[in-house]
């Protein structure tokens, strides 16, 4: 039988927890209920919030003594997190649910970004239908919006919970007999105006035996790669899109944080990189671009993405950035440089050619990158030229062989 960790408030929500559990019951599952509340819970938990709070060092009878909701929610999410990984590892539970509101939510997404990906969760929440980023994170955790707050059942309530057993019924009762051959993991990084490069890259290293996780350059999508790399997933990176960089230093709306670019290089795995859409800088919808931008020069991706040239000045902001990361690199790292432009829209005839703008760009990498290092390729042609693709390719799988097989 498979079991459902089901966590929550059983102090404040028992009446719909008991809903979920009976829900589940019916459709074969066993539950593992988790309290996560502060006070007495409406029924016996399995888990009780005594040691959810011994967890994070903590006694449950003080922190309801302080009558301080946020300081027990931030303590009690800090025993949960550390609690359910060790559950799942003891084999108490395949698959975890929650419901609730803000402070809910908060409280029981730590614990779930926790579990490794592939584990079933799921989190009906108030929240599900805004910025979930802080939520989900890099994880996979699944957010169903509730329409209405978790409070109470009604038709409205009661339909939502349902389905969102239904679906981890579903996750936890059917399983793929299909197990893919194991292949050496390389992940990529690519974006709409960087897809001919990294998509024939792809081609030629798939044909070539190598498995590729493609990361959308959205900020995210370079957290997410960046983790998986530190976590021993991937045996080899091409970073061909670094634009995650321009954002996080001009001020755009898709920066992956001031790590982006340091795993592969501290875990000493083979990287190709290059300096793919370091044209462009990121907002929304043109009117919420700040004024402070307005001499700059723009494009209008879609309805909702703006694209903003980046200049000379911000060039050499970036290029000294990206020579400070690499530089980090212990070994098997290069960097390549595409002289004829960096994205699908700079190259000659395009919005954003601007050859004294690249010009910067390489010109500081060249001076700021450490070649006992990092080996340095220009190529005369441009990033989404087939040339271009298929020699950073070869590249990686040169980089990764030496790498196995040191001399």
């Amino acid at each position: 039988m498979k079991t459902i960790a089901i966590a929550g408030t059983f102090d404040t929500k028992g009446e719909e927890y008991l809903y979920i559990k009976r829900i589940a019951e019916e459709l074969g599952l066993g539950t593992l209920m988790i309290h996560t509340g502060v006070f007495e819970p409406a029924f016996i938990p399995d888990v009780s919030n005594r040691e959810v709070a011994y967890a994070a060092g903590k006694d449950i009878e003080e922190l309801a003594a302080r009558k301080d909701r946020a300081l027990a929610t931030e303590l009690l999410s800090q025993g949960l997190e550390k609690l359910i990984p060790q559950l799942y590892k003891q084999g108490k539970f395949d698959g975890i649910i929650s419901f609730g509101g803000t402070g809910g939510t908060s409280l029981v997404a730590p614990a779930m970004r926790a579990l490794p990906i592939g584990v079933p969760k799921v989190l009906v929440s108030t929240v599900a239908s805004g910025n979930t980023a802080p939520y989900v994170g890099i994880s996979d955790i699944i957010m169903i919006p509730s329409v209405v707050d978790v409070a109470g059942l009604n038709s409205i309530s009661t339909a939502i919970f349902t389905n969102a057993i239904f679906a981890m019924a579903g996750m936890l009762k059917f399983e793929h007999t299909h197990i893919p051959e194991k292949k050496p993991l390389v992940a990529a990084t690519m974006f709409g105006v960087t897809t001919p490069c990294v998509t024939a890259a792809r081609k030629y290293l798939e044909e070539r035996g190598y498995e590729v996780l493609v990361f959308h350059a959205t900020g995210i999508g370079g957290q997410s790669m960046e983790a998986l790399i530190e976590a021993g997933f991937i045996e080899g990176v091409l970073d061909l899109t670094t634009t995650e960089w321009a954002d996080e230093i001009i001020g755009g709306v898709l920066n992956a944080g001031p790590h982006r670019l340091e795993a592969a290089g501290r875990k000493r795995i083979p990287q190709v990189v290059s300096v793919g859409a370091l044209d462009m800088c990121n907002f929304g919808p043109a009117d919420t671009v700040p004024e402070k931008f307005k001499d700059h020069t723009f494009y209008q991706h879609n309805p909702t993405v703006t694209l903003m040239r980046t200049t000379v000045a911000e060039n050499e902001q970036i290029g000294r950035k990206l020579a400070e990361k690499l530089n980090m690199a212990e070994e098997s790292t290069v960097l390549m440089l595409p002289l004829r432009g960096i994205s699908a829209i700079d190259v000659e005839g395009q919005p954003f050619y601007g050859p004294e703008k690249d010009r910067m760009l390489f010109d500081t990498l060249r001076q700021h990158v450490d070649r006992t290092r990092v080996e340095v390729i220009e190529m005369d042609c441009a990033i989404n030229d087939p040339a271009f693709a298929e020699a950073a390719a070869l590249k990686l799988i040169e980089l990764m062989h030496a790498h196995r097989s040191p001399e």
